[in-house]
């Protein structure tokens, strides 16, 4: 929906609410002037019962959870207050003209009683409950929105992190060939070995298992050269962290990942995940 066609639907409903606050206030100024209020009172009287309606329905747009069905319970109560009061407005024709006697909105006495507690008890209540409301939406913090594709993409990266991955492969600097592995066969014996003395049978439970040395030749590995190895030094976790905290100081908070640590500062993924968990800590401070 479009913003002008918003401004218009709130636009009109504020002229209803307007238009049904006048005819409501008409009522409840005659009933507060029953009760013994002077003019300026009456005047102000429902301001203080439809007016707290108003504010307890902006509140229960703001807050959440226990303190938006307590705002719900305030508009339920002052709106049926505001109900009954206009119904004895309409059911007593004296209060039109203000002829009626004061403290009088009833002929039966107990409903005339109720009626009365419930008049006067609105304006108090208005003062608490209003009270109560301004301080929890004031005290309310809202939740942040959560942006889905985002969240996906983190829970994304930080599964490819997790996962065992190896070590970046060193750089090589003017690498040298190195040259390739020659077999070496067992020499054999030139001179004759001595006779061998015949040896006793040796019993069956006796024999123990014992591994036979391998007949396959061996390749001839060599030492890796210096040249083949890292050219890196091996870094500090604080030269580790210092550095992941300079190449990630324009990162946002959800693209900062163990997977993007590890290819910016070339390191595991094991360190990754705990420069990730300690850099989040840190702007959480």
């Amino acid at each position: 929906m479009n913003r002008t066609p918003k401004a218009l639907l709130v636009l009109a409903l504020v002229a209803v609410v307007g238009m049904a606050f006048r005819v409501s206030w008409n009522a409840l100024r005659d009933v507060a002037r029953a009760i013994g209020a002077d003019h300026t009172a009456a005047t102000l009287y429902p301001f203080v019962v439809d007016g707290l309606m108003a504010l307890a329905l902006v509140a229960t747009l703001v807050l959440t959870a226990d303190a938006r069905r307590f705002a719900l319970r305030v508009l339920g109560t002052y709106t049926a207050a505001s109900l009954v009061l206009n119904y004895v407005h309409g059911l007593v024709p004296a209060l039109h003209q203000g002829s009626v006697d004061w403290g009088r909105l009833a002929d039966w006495d107990p409903a005339n009683w109720a009626l009365v507690l419930l008049a006067t008890s609105l304006p108090v209540g208005s003062i608490y409950f209003g009270s109560d409301l301004v301080a929890k939406v004031l005290h309310h913090q809202p939740t942040p929105t959560v942006n889905v594709d985002e969240t996906a993409e983190s829970v994304r990266n930080r599964s490819m992190a997790d996962q065992a991955e190896p070590a970046p492969e060193p750089r090589i600097v003017n690498a040298v060939p190195i040259p390739r592995p020659v077999q070496v066969g067992f020499l054999k014996p030139t001179v004759a070995l001595k006779p061998v003395p015949a040896i006793a049978p040796v019993p069956v439970g006796s024999v123990s298992t014992v591994a036979a040395d391998s007949t396959r030749p061996r390749r001839a590995t060599g030492r890796v050269p210096d040249v083949a190895r890292s050219a890196r030094p091996k870094r500090t976790p604080a030269e580790l962290l210092a550095e992941a905290r300079s190449a990630s100081a324009d990162w946002p908070d959800n693209h900062l990942t163990a997977e993007r640590l590890r290819k910016a500062v070339h390191t595991s993924a094991e360190k990754a995940r705990g420069l990730r968990d300690t850099l989040l800590a840190e702007r959480a401070a």
